[in-house]
């Protein structure tokens, strides 16, 4: 998103955060958090391409996450959202070729959601293809990222 705003935040003030009609002082802690972020891509080097390193750490958490929670019994309810998703995340896999690049199953889903925001975000069509994937996809990193919370405060118990 950043990128696609030429990582200038007043291109970003316009396109990404007056459409949330925030308040004056969330507005303006949203551009600082989006400044922060153009900072630390520059910093980085991954102005161009790439992830930020906190984003890539993240993303491991999250797969490490899915993985213990697809191996225990204690979540049918994950396990059901996932293989719902999973007919849609193999076919966006293979089109986006994510095997090659190195990319899983939870960063593919992602990417997915990110592609469906830019579109939404340049006022492009969105296929009825990918409106049918798009629900068990957010249904899926959804409860994901709610047991990531609970995991995150030790409330999420495996055994």
């Amino acid at each position: 998103m950043i990128r696609s705003c030429e990582l200038d935040i007043e291109i970003l003030r316009e396109r990404v955060v007056k459409p949330y009609r925030l308040s004056a002082e969330q507005e303006e802690a949203y551009v600082e958090w989006l400044q922060d972020r153009i900072n630390m891509m520059r910093d980085e080097g991954v102005a161009e391409n790439g992830h930020l390193q906190i984003h890539r750490n993240v993303m491991i958490k999250l797969s490490d996450l899915h993985q213990q929670l697809l191996a225990s019994t204690k979540f049918p309810f994950y396990n059901g959202a996932y293989y719902k998703a999973l007919p849609f995340i193999v076919e966006f896999r293979a089109k986006s070729e994510a095997e090659k690049r190195g990319i899983g199953e939870v960063e593919s889903c992602f990417e997915m959601l990110y592609q469906v925001m830019m579109l939404r975000l340049h006022k492009q069509e969105i296929t009825e293809q990918t409106m049918k994937a798009l629900e068990p996809i957010q249904n899926f990193i959804s409860l994901l990222a709610n047991y990531k919370e609970k995991d995150d405060v030790g409330e999420l118990k495996f055994d």
